[in-house]
């Protein structure tokens, strides 16, 4: 039986150089029989984190806000691997990304905490114009460390700024067999 896997893609670009990836992985990934659900962010109401600690991990929706996330949740809670996707825009992950991974904090909140550890393990898709990452690295490691998730990895794609620059580069096949190595 296969991995659910959940992708958490923060591209503004429906077919662009980080969708690109995603469909690579997403190809690996059920090629060897894993299961792929795809959150495309920017086309959901997701609000901003209000910080208010109101949340609670034993409802169906654990966040008190009522939005996008709702969708999010219980696929998140489901499953095994979560990848975030996103372009890389002022060295970090993208506004629609950050968003969605702030409101996670709600899966922590209140009763048991149904994010950090749980043999949940997470990975990295990115694509850029620009090649230095080292910035959304330390927060990505720094993010796999708080929530106890075994660090699978991540594919780094550079030297792309128009939609379709990512074509043919080595980083596809990376995506690809990342997705496909899941165990």
């Amino acid at each position: 039986m296969g991995e659910k896997i959940v992708i958490l893609n923060g591209s503004p670009r429906k077919n662009g150089n980080t969708a690109a990836l995603v469909k690579a992985f997403t190809q690996g990934a059920e090629s060897a029989g894993h299961t792929v659900t795809e959150f495309f962010l920017d086309r959901m109401d997701i609000h901003g984190c209000k910080g208010c600690n109101g949340g609670h991990s034993d409802q169906e929706c654990p966040c008190v806000q009522k939005d996008g996330m709702a969708e999010i949740y219980p696929a998140v809670k489901e499953s095994d691997v979560v990848v975030l996707a996103s372009p890389l825009y002022y060295w970090n992950l993208s506004g629609q990304l950050r968003t969605a991974v702030d409101r996670l904090y709600a899966l922590e909140e209140g009763g048991e905490n149904l994010l950090r550890g749980n043999n949940r393990s997470g990975a990295l898709l990115m694509a850029a114009a620009g090649s230095d990452f080292d910035d959304v690295l330390l927060y990505y490691n720094h993010l796999m460390e708080h929530l106890r998730w075994d660090n699978l990895g991540h594919v780094l794609a550079g030297g792309n700024w128009n939609p379709g620059d990512i074509e043919g580069k080595a980083e596809l096949q990376k995506a690809f067999d990342l997705g496909k190595g899941i165990q």
